[in-house]
């Protein structure tokens, strides 16, 4: 039985193998596509934002095996289908992105590299081409290309600056305050119309992937926590860091829109 939602409008991809694989203690739940056509070029394993899905990436999966390379995506933990953490399950979780390093590693050596065929690249989105770029030293040699959609590299369009957001989080996780949501709040209980969202300028896909969330709230999130930001901030500086980010293991492609409200690129946030 299929752990992954299909929708009218979205339906899992013909092919699709999917089920948990262990992370230490918690389970993360994945999604593997084999190529559907030739010739096979490897492997793309694509890397999610925050709040996003495996349900999300069917087209994108279906468009990449359609040019020869197999799929493999997956939930981190905390979200999606994967392991969630706290009593209100749509406050998601994370003490550090090295734990997002470690959700990749699994993935990588229990799913891709067993059943899929090499080189490996990666797709990554937001919070995801974050992750990729924080755990890329621990991903040499395995990696052959990243490509890196609206790299989560700066919290935009705020009143207060990245490092001051950065140091308010510190406090208030120092205080206790870890799991209180610090934007956002909990998800709205119904989608917000087309015209007010600040993801995206189409409307069908907009109601697609609304859909997957009214069908199965709990894939959702709610607004980011406290220890959340505080994680997404030291992986921020880290990957920023003159000294991390001159000699990359591997070659990337960084994409980014100039109006992108959410992950715009660095320094176009205000």
């Amino acid at each position: 039985m299929s752990l992954l939602l299909a929708t009218p409008d979205n339906p899992v991809p013909e092919e699709a193998e999917d089920g948990f694989i262990p992370c230490g203690e918690i389970l993360l739940r994945y999604m593997r596509l084999p190529a559907s056509a030739q010739p096979l070029k490897g492997t793309v394993i694509c890397l999610h934002g925050r709040n996003e899905c495996i349900e999300k990436y069917f087209e994108t999966a279906n468009d990449l095996a359609a040019r020869g390379f197999d799929v493999v995506t997956f939930d981190w933990r905390g979200q999606g289908g994967s392991t969630r953490f706290y009593r209100d399950p749509a406050r998601g979780y994370v003490e550090h992105f090295d734990q997002y390093a470690e959700d990749f590693e699994a993935i990588f050596e229990g799913v891709a590299l067993p059943d899929c065929r090499a080189p490996f690249y990666v797709l990554a989105h937001s919070t995801g081409a974050l992750a990729a770029l924080n755990a890329a030293p621990r991903m040499a040699n395995r990696i052959r290309r990243m490509v890196l959609i609206a790299p989560l590299l700066e919290l935009a369009n705020l009143p207060i600056s990245t490092p001051t957001v950065a140091f308010l989080a510190r406090l208030f996780d120092a205080l206790g305050f870890g799991t209180m949501y610090m934007a956002g709040g909990p998800r709205p209980r119904e989608t917000r119309p087309f015209d007010t969202n600040v993801l995206t300028t189409d409307p069908v896909r907009y109601r697609r992937n609304a859909g997957i969330f009214e069908a199965k709230p709990e894939l959702g999130l709610g607004g980011p926590t406290v220890a959340w930001v505080k994680a997404a901030c030291a992986a921020i500086d880290r990957v920023c860091d003159p000294a991390w980010s001159s000699a990359p293991p591997f070659p990337f492609l960084w994409g980014a829109a100039g109006g992108d409200r959410v992950a715009p690129p660095p320094g176009r946030g205000a």
